[in-house]
């Protein structure tokens, strides 16, 4: 795979797709607070003037389909219309395509493209957005020929370009991403970190490994660096298939000394031996953390706890728990759950007081900060599973303390239950 074009000061385009409730199909009487969204600095009572002479002539028997046809027929004859006219076509075409009528909002595209109107990149993006929602990528493909070939170069095609890469990344169709990002780089617009981010990402979620580690080593050649949600994304695609060496490569590559992604290489390096309970390797690289200027936030004790509780090592989990009270880090669930799920598992529950003196919080709502990412390898104790479903379920002020007390009247009755039976 060939390297991309650097990015420079080019700023991020990664357009993100703003969720928005469905509107009803678009009929006879359009409405004028959709027409304006786009109007510019057309004032309203004059756009509201103008459909005073058109709205007449609408017959309430004709369809939205021939209403619309009508409607172009007539804004084509009136002069006094033709200032107004892209904004309402492009609100009209939006309308349609966001509703599924393609067709229409085809017939509005091509009469916009084939005009001397210039289409803006906030329209464009919207109704490429919108093809994308319903799985129209080949579209999506004629709209970037379309613009693309045009005589007139637009200063935001590169946007448009990068929109269309997450798009199809987003609807799985990765040989579309590619091509478009190989005539995005032949065209000679850069890849910012931002696309090129997007395109590793797209690949850890729906191609091989194989793929995603060359999608990987492209974005390196071009010496673009691998953001947090691109880490974490590789990450998830190797702990899917339990491949930890695979894992911990990749991260030590990345650079565990990066600080702008905080805690998160380290954390992901102790969980891969923590998957496999690797407790000498978990120890050592702790250490080597800690002697390289990292200091362990929750996530980093909870891996650590986790690992022991699950191995019954009650000695190691009490000084986890000093430590992590002298480094003044809050404990959360799942930190709670490492000390119940290991007391409760041996029969220890006389003795739980013990381990909780240590915490600071009894008394605070309970909340979970750990990455999610930990529960992937590791999974979620009893007691963490049982209080979130007490949480969920109940609409009482809970607490932590609360939380164990109803937990473990829920274990003795579970076990009254089982003897007399």
């Amino acid at each position: 795979m060939e390297a991309w074009s650097l990015s420079g000061n080019h700023p991020s385009v990664f357009l993100q797709e703003t969720a928005k409730e469905k509107r009803p199909v678009l009929n006879c009487q359009l409405k004028l607070s959709n027409f304006t969204a786009l109007a510019g600095k057309v004032h309203k009572a004059k756009i509201r003037a103008d459909y005073a002479q058109l709205r007449p002539t609408w017959n309430n028997k004709q369809t939205p389909q021939e209403a619309h046809l009508d409607l172009l027929h007539k804004m084509r004859s009136m002069d006094n219309f033709r200032p107004k006219r892209s904004a309402i076509l492009n609100s009209t075409m939006l309308q349609y395509a966001n509703n599924g009528n393609f067709h229409q909002a085809q017939i509005i595209w091509n009469e916009l493209i084939n005009s001397s109107f210039m289409p803006s990149v906030q329209v464009v993006s919207c109704l490429i957005t919108a093809y994308s929602k319903w799985g129209h990528f080949s579209e999506v493909t004629k709209i970037l020929n379309q613009i693309s070939s045009r005589k007139c170069s637009f200063s935001w095609l590169p946007q448009i370009y990068s929109l269309a890469i997450s798009c199809f990344g987003m609807g799985g169709k990765l040989d579309l991403m590619e091509m478009t990002l190989t005539e995005m780089v032949s065209k000679g617009f850069p890849v910012d970190s931002a696309t090129g981010n997007a395109y590793v990402i797209y690949y850890s979620m729906f191609g091989s490994l194989m793929d995603m580690e060359a999608a990987y080593g492209r974005l390196k050649r071009s010496q673009i660096l691998i953001e947090e949600q691109g880490i974490k994304a590789v990450s998830f695609a190797y702990i899917k298939q339990r491949r930890f060496y695979k894992l911990g490569e990749f991260l030590r590559d990345v650079g565990l000394a990066r600080r702008n992604v905080g805690n998160l290489l380290w954390n992901l390096l102790l969980l891969s031996y923590a998957a496999n309970f690797k407790m000498k390797s978990l120890q050592r690289e702790f250490l080597a953390m800690v002697e390289s200027g990292f200091h362990p936030n929750v996530t980093t004790f909870n891996i650590r706890l986790l690992a022991f509780s699950k191995m019954n090592l009650f000695w190691d989990l009490h000084l986890s728990l000093e430590h992590l009270k002298n480094e003044n880090i809050v404990p959360d669930l799942v930190t709670y759950g490492c000390v119940v799920d290991a007391y409760i598992d041996k029969r220890m529950g006389k003795n739980l007081d013990f381990a909780l003196d240590k915490m600071c919080n009894l008394d605070d709502p309970p909340l979970v900060a750990t990455e999610p990412l930990v529960f992937e390898v590791l999974g979620k104790g009893d007691f963490q599973s049982s209080s979130e479903a007490f949480m969920e379920f109940s609409n009482k002020q809970w607490t932590y303390r609360k939380l164990i007390r109803t937990y473990l009247k829920k274990k003795q009755r579970s076990n009254q239950v089982f003897w007399n039976y």
